[in-house]
């Protein structure tokens, strides 16, 4: 029994424990979570590049124009209220007498149109900052409808004067210094010039107003028309202000995004642009088509609480592809170093850390060559010049520290097919996670393939 003792022990006895392929494998785990701090280094100067980008852009439309939002056309009507107070007073001889008396209230309505339809033409461009481009845009606006103000007319009592000298229209509008040109205002068969300011500080913050020096009292509806241009920048939106409100967009970008509380009735985006239309009626708003500015001093209306408009999106932005793609970074790190293990146990042979520390550096050094060409000349040739030049390297490297020829062209396919499948990912957002998902089954599966002949004492 005791003679049997040594013989048990050599049989079982482990290897040392730094040469024991459990021990490698935890030191290329442990040296793929070090993968992470350069992985983190880049994803921060993408950040970093990108808010200084998001500047830029900030600064152009300060110059160029901001996010539009035109609200209006609002009819402002003062008016006179009078009516007379009839009252009987008994004097100190007991005397009744009939007492009359006029009284005149200053008054202001506020009208919305019974009908508003809007028409737009959109034209995107690009403005330059050094290396940095902006989208921005130009619209053509129409605005025509008409309003009707035999509300203001009608009084239970008395009788009521529209003070038509006072009388304007208010037209809101975010980014005023943006407007390029604005036609005069149409109102029936008088043209009138635009004033800027919407003297509706609280309701209409910023805009311009046309003066109403005409007598409407003999017709109550009356027709408008405006055609202005203006620049902007990220989104263009309407407040559907009309009893009954129509939008018609279009313009030539191909990657519109539909924002706002409203969403077309109907659109249609091509390769020559988009076409988008809204039919609003006023039930979808909670402010009422015509008010007694008076009346409603505990009330605040918000014209702005629904707006139907368009934001031209660029396609995916640069540094938000490139932070994706640093997401993806762990699991080419692992696809790789699993790869490299594989052929160790399949050839026999060892790779050294420092092997896999200088691949996982080249790697993560990928999507810094990837940020810094894109830049300069476009994602896509980027990518393919950052990939081709990590994919070389890490071969040649590879291959000359195996020296076998079938292996190093494994390793080229599998990096090619890597980041082939990486661009994939980034253009096709909504299959990432079941791209991803199979890349992890590949990878477990290959370990199980090279390490299902392993021995106990490896």
């Amino acid at each position: 029994m005791s003679e049997q003792l040594p013989t048990l022990l050599t049989n079982y006895r482990l290897r040392p424990l730094p040469q024991s392929l459990g021990f490698r494998t935890l030191s290329i785990m442990l040296l793929g979570l070090l993968m992470l701090i350069p992985l983190f280094i880049a994803a921060k100067i993408v950040k970093e590049r990108g808010l200084y980008y998001q500047e830029i852009r900030h600064e152009i439309a300060e110059s160029w124009g901001k996010k539009q939002t035109l609200t209006g056309p609002v009819l402002v009507v003062p008016y006179v209220e009078h009516f007379t107070n009839v009252d009987t007073v008994t004097d100190e001889n007991g005397e009744s007498r009939v007492v009359s008396k006029d009284i005149y209230n200053d008054r202001t309505a506020i009208l919305l149109p019974e009908a508003l339809e809007i028409r737009t033409d959109i034209t995107e461009e690009h403005n330059q900052r050094g290396m940095y481009d902006a989208l921005v845009y130009s619209a053509n606006i129409s605005l025509t409808g008409k309003f009707n103000h035999a509300n203001v007319l009608k009084s239970n009592e008395g009788e009521r004067r529209i003070l038509w000298d006072k009388a304007f229209i208010a037209i809101g509008l975010d980014d005023p210094r943006a407007i390029d040109t604005a036609s005069n205002f149409f109102w029936n068969d008088g043209r009138i010039s635009l004033e800027p300011g919407t003297n509706l500080n609280k309701l209409l913050p910023a805009g311009f107003h046309i003066p109403l020096s005409v007598n409407a009292d003999s017709n109550p509806s009356n027709e408008f028309k405006l055609t202005l241009s203006l620049r902007g920048s990220d989104g263009l939106y309407f407040a559907p202000l009309g009893e009954n409100t129509k939008i018609l967009m279009t313009s030539a970008w191909t990657h519109p995004s539909f924002h706002g509380e409203l969403q077309p009735d109907t659109n249609a985006v091509s390769e020559e642009g988009f076409h988008a239309e809204w039919e609003v009626p006023h039930l979808v708003r909670s402010y009422p088509q015509y008010w007694v500015m008076e009346d409603s001093v505990d009330k605040a209306y918000d014209l702005h609480e629904i707006t139907a408009g368009v934001s031209l999106d660029e396609p995916a932005p640069l540094y938000s592809r490139i932070a994706r793609a640093i997401k993806y970074g762990v699991l080419c790190v692992t696809l790789t170093f699993v790869a490299f293990l594989a052929f160790e146990i399949s050839l026999k042979r060892r790779l050294h850390v420092l092997h896999y520390g200088v691949v996982g550096v080249a790697l993560s050094l990928f999507y810094l060559i990837l940020l810094a060409l894109a830049e300069h000349i476009g994602f896509f040739y980027a990518y393919i010049a950052a990939a081709s030049t990590v994919v070389l390297s890490i071969t040649i490297y590879i291959g000359t520290i195996l020296r076998h020829a079938r292996s190093t062209v494994g390793l080229f396919l599998l990096l090619t097919s890597l980041y082939g499948l990486l661009y994939l990912l980034l253009e096709r957002e909504n299959y990432a996670l079941l791209v991803g998902v199979g890349l992890l089954v590949l990878a477990m599966s290959i370990m199980m393939f090279v390490t299902q002949h392993l021995k106990q004492t490896d």
